[in-house]
């Protein structure tokens, strides 16, 4: 039996932990990475921790260090969508938004709801999410070199030096692409899903690659809305009283990146998906903004993913019309 329930809020460098207790919880703070991890786990010795649930917040790379550790040494870990426990925290009515206090929050959430368990990506999901990332550094880099060669330097050397850091950088991508794809070709899973994403128009080889590497293994989402929470696509309403109302925006509360793969082929899809493009001529039509548009076309365009990728067809506008498909 599990006795001891331990939250963990996960930023780039630090990791903030509290154990919970029955008299007072204990509170520590780690580096995040390997030498943290271990401290830790000593930690937790110390404090008389035998297996415990470990929870934190699924908000994004971070955190997938510290609950590969966790997991590989026997603990039982789940990794949250940070829209259910900002939920749990409204209704708990927190306000204190500090480290420890989420870490307490997360920690109480985990004791109260017993959130499914989490565990490792498969080898090959895991190959393609770290080559995908990897990809959109060197594409962070070529673009920042970009913006420094277009921004008015004039000194020849500096000129040359960007200009042959760029053709270097652009030799890695292409070659980077080619290995990501070719993962995909030579595993089973990842080709049949590749292949059915690939039918939607709006989504190209890339971005059917970089979804495919974020979401993970599509088995564990219920339903295409609960995906859409965990890309943070989910709307969020605000109420004040009985009469003031805010506009719906979609919450953020997920992963960044998801949302960064699917907004141009959102775009795109507006104008060359015939479902999506319907549907955003209807929001347009009720006087929606822009990028409230396209920011339910995102939303839309992941429930098509997970409908195709849940019944294994290809994308097809009359049957896809069926509300089942995407639930």
């Amino acid at each position: 039996m599990i006795q001891s329930v331990v939250g963990i809020d996960v930023s780039k460098d630090t990791l903030d932990v509290v154990l919970l207790k029955e008299e007072t919880n204990a509170y520590a703070s780690f580096s995040n990475n390997p030498v943290g991890f271990g401290k830790l786990a000593r930690w937790l010795i110390s404090q008389g921790a035998g297996q415990v649930h470990a929870c934190l917040e699924a908000t994004g790379q971070y955190g997938d260090g510290v609950a590969e550790y966790l997991y590989q040494a026997g603990h039982m870990v789940s990794v949250v969508n940070p829209a259910r426990i900002k939920r749990y925290g409204d209704s708990k009515l927190h306000r204190n938004k500090t480290d420890k206090a989420d870490a307490a929050l997360i920690a109480e959430f985990c004791r109260k709801e017993h959130p499914a368990l989490w565990t490792p990506l498969p080898a090959y999901l895991k190959q393609l999410r770290q080559m995908v990332r990897r990809l959109e550094d060197l594409q962070a880099n070529y673009q920042q070199e970009h913006n420094r060669l277009s921004s008015g330097i004039s000194d020849t050397w500096v000129v040359e030096d960007i200009t042959d850091h760029l053709k270097e950088l652009s030799k890695r991508i292409k070659a980077l692409q080619k290995a990501i794809f070719q993962v995909i070709a030579d595993t089973a899973e990842l080709k049949e899903q590749f292949d059915l994403l690939l039918t939607i128009p709006g989504i190209g080889k890339l971005t059917a690659a970089r979804l495919l590497a974020e979401m993970g293994d599509i088995a564990c989402f219920e339903d295409a809305p609960q995906l859409a929470a965990y890309a943070g696509l989910n709307p969020k309403g605000f109420r004040s009283g009985s009469s003031v109302h805010k506009k719906t925006r979609i919450s953020k509360e997920g992963r960044a990146l998801l949302r960064h793969i699917l907004y141009m082929p959102a775009i795109v899809a507006c104008k060359h998906n015939p479902i999506i493009h319907t549907f955003c001529d209807r929001l347009a039509q009720r006087g929606l903004p822009k990028m409230a548009i396209v920011a339910a076309a995102m939303r839309k365009l992941l429930h098509l993913v997970f409908g195709i990728l849940k019944h294994k067809q290809p994308f097809d506008p009359n049957y896809l019309l069926q509300p089942s498909f995407t639930s």
